[in-house]
């Protein structure tokens, strides 16, 4: 009788040979990614070709050391070893390691990072600053032993030895150089002395450059106030760092003549063109002016002075004569208005009037004496009426015409039978004292 096997131990065994199989414990497998889409730990794509598609899994680990991104479309070279997965019962490569094929991962890591600055805006011109036409000190970050800083020095004193060169010593290769690059950017720009800075080393590969291309050293070129002259291998070689910086030159010597565009000879020329020109403008202005001077000393003016003031005696005559005239015609306006207000004075009878507003005045006064006295007469009989009555109700009299008021040991008067309660103690007010009862009934 044929025996069935269950699908859990069909595929438990193939696991087995899958684990077992020496040819499936390390395979190198070529292909193009697909259908990556980036996780937060572990990593989960395929790897195709034209014909066939096998899983791919890449645990955080592996992942997490990677220095380039995986993309879709990608072509790549990968080791692993496959297994195959019970629950589901698919296989897959598990990946050790990868690496784009055809290119460098470093090459690839490169054209990633400019993608990513360039979306940034890091390498836009309008971020460019300009190198100054003069430059009293000159900052280079660099290997104090190569021969870049002797260039450098060797063509700024040659072309204006005026200049100070300020050497910021770093590691420019190997484990840390990007970090000790940046960090020297970063010194120079707490000076307030550098006029430019000139970062540079000499040729070599990716590999030996790269601490250019590292994103630390970019951004601080970017960050920088100070503006920067790069001068990183030889004229074929860029790294970002070119890309970024505010100028690039493709030697170190041709780094030196950006930061010094004008020489020690161009200065020299200038101030003997300048001096010449100045020379030329003072002779003009003098004979200009010289000219001038004499068309002055010629005029009329100068010959004849007194011409200047005539006219003005003439006029200064007129204006006294006319002065004179108005203040007599405004003399005899003021002594007839005088006149006429004088007679009309007269005519008034000021002094009859003021006799009779006297006498009405004193008739006035002795009335209003008289209605004063009457009236305060009126107001003290209506003030000792209202007095007399108002002591018809006073207490203290009241009590002295032989009544008493009974009020509460509070003092609160008693108006009524109802305000006492039996062997309620009380007080009798009469004229000469206070008498204490006790309520009976």
């Amino acid at each position: 009788m044929t025996e069935y096997l269950t699908v859990s131990t069909l595929t438990k065994y193939l696991k087995t040979k899958f684990d077992r199989d020496p040819y499936l414990e390390r395979v190198f497998l070529t292909g193009e990614i697909s259908n990556f889409r980036r996780r937060p730990k572990h990593q989960y794509f395929a790897i195709k070709d034209d014909k066939s598609v096998i899983q791919a899994t890449m645990w955080a680990g592996v992942f997490s050391k990677l220095d380039f991104d995986l993309e879709e479309g990608m072509k790549v070279n990968l080791v692993g070893r496959v297994q195959l997965y019970e629950p589901g019962g698919s296989y897959a490569i598990i990946v050790d390691k990868i690496m784009p094929d055809g290119v460098g991962a470093l090459a690839i890591k490169l054209e990633q990072l400019k993608k990513k600055l360039t979306a940034e805006g890091l390498f836009n011109p309008d971020f460019k600053q300009q190198i100054p036409n003069f430059s009293r000190k000159i900052g280079v970050v660099t290997s104090p032993s190569g021969a870049v800083i002797r260039d450098i020095i060797t063509t700024v004193n040659r072309r204006f030895p005026m200049t100070d060169i300020l050497l910021f010593p770093a590691k420019v290769q190997g484990v840390g150089s990007a970090e000790a690059v940046a960090a020297r950017i970063k010194e120079a720009n707490q000076r307030t002395d550098l006029d430019v800075l000139i970062i540079g080393r000499g040729g070599g590969s990716i590999e030996d450059l790269w601490a250019f291309n590292e994103e630390v050293v970019v951004r601080s070129i970017f960050e920088s106030r100070i503006p920067v002259i790069s001068s990183v291998g030889h004229e074929t070689d860029t790294t970002l760092a070119d890309f970024v910086a505010d100028r690039r030159a493709a030697t170190p010597t041709a780094a030196a003549e950006l930061a010094t565009p004008n020489t020690k000879v161009d200065i020299l020329q200038y101030l003997a063109t300048s001096e010449t020109r100045l020379t030329s403008m003072t002779q003009r202005y003098i004979v200009k002016h010289q000219e001038g001077l004499t068309r002055l000393q010629n005029s009329v003016v100068f010959r004849q002075p007194e011409r200047l003031y005539d006219s003005y005696l003439q006029k200064v005559d007129s204006l006294t004569t006319e002065l004179n005239n108005r203040l007599r015609q405004q003399i005899q306006s003021d002594q007839q208005e005088q006149t006429l207000l004088t007679t009309r004075l007269k005519s008034l009878r000021l002094d009859q009037k003021l006799v009779t507003l006297q006498r009405d005045l004193a008739s006035g006064t002795d009335a209003l004496k008289r209605n004063v006295l009457a009236y305060v007469e009126q107001q003290k009989n209506r003030a000792e009426k209202a007095y007399d009555n108002l002591s018809l109700i006073d207490p203290v009299k009241i009590v002295k015409r032989g009544f008493s008021i009974a009020r509460t040991q509070d003092g609160d008067v008693i108006k009524s039978v109802k305000a006492v309660t039996d062997k309620q103690v009380l007080d009798l007010e009469v004229s000469d004292g206070k008498i204490k009862v006790e309520v009976k009934k």
